[in-house]
């Protein structure tokens, strides 16, 4: 049977994920756990995450998942969400600086302010192309599928997906298969052999994160 693991830090919306998981994959064993030996027996893993990355960090540490998320990405189909991609970096601006997991290299930066939208005049006006934008980013937006990734199977490039976030994933960062625009060039996707990670909330984006999701739960890890 094919075994979903939703690793259980207290940090993330496992209730969403969970329910959206077994929708898109009505036959297979979903848990949402904390237990180390459980998530190691399950043939993929979803790391997902809410709040600051101070606190995403110190409970991962705490709980000893730092490891345990090196291990099981790196043999295994595995999903970051959110803040759980962030965690993937290297660093993070939050919190006045956070030491993350480092399995992808870069540094996660926080959005700035004021924040316009891209290519507008430093000058703000009255004008649309002005528009001082808000942080944290909360709404939908176009991905840009950069790389043909099994996990962008039947979504349509430039399909939206819902964002909430302050701090963002620079595009230039390693891995990047999916990009969006919010003031600048952001990272919306990463992956790097079993690992797919996004900025996004898949269970919130309707038909095309369940998609996603659908894509994840029958991908093998290869590209």
């Amino acid at each position: 049977m094919n075994s979903i693991a939703i690793i259980d830090y207290g940090m993330g919306n496992l209730h969403s994920v969970s329910k959206a998981i077994e929708h898109v994959a009505p036959s297979a064993s979903v848990i949402v756990s904390s237990d180390a030996a459980l998530i190691r027996e399950a043939d993929r893993v979803i790391l997902p995450g809410v709040g600051a990355m101070r606190d995403c960090m110190a409970e991962i540490r705490r709980l000893g998942f730092d490891d345990l998320v090196r291990e099981v990405s790196s043999d295994r189909p595995f999903l970051g969400v959110c803040v759980g991609m962030q965690a993937l970096l290297e660093s993070s601006e939050e919190n006045n600086g956070v030491d993350c997991l480092g399995i992808f290299q870069g540094e996660v930066k926080y959005f700035g302010n004021p924040l316009v939208e891209a290519n507008a005049p430093t000058t703000l006006g009255a004008n649309k192309n002005n528009e001082r934008l808000k942080v944290p980013h909360m709404g939908w937006n176009q991905v840009s599928q950069s790389v043909d990734h099994p996990l962008w199977c039947g979504i349509k490039d430039q399909s939206r997906f819902y964002f909430v976030h302050s701090y963002y994933v620079p595009s230039e960062v390693e891995g990047v298969v999916g990009t969006t625009q919010y003031g600048k060039s952001i990272a919306a996707a990463i992956a790097q052999d079993y690992k797919f990670a996004v900025q996004f909330h898949p269970e919130k984006s309707q038909h095309s994160g369940l998609q996603l999701l659908k894509n994840f739960a029958l991908w093998s890890g290869n590209i």
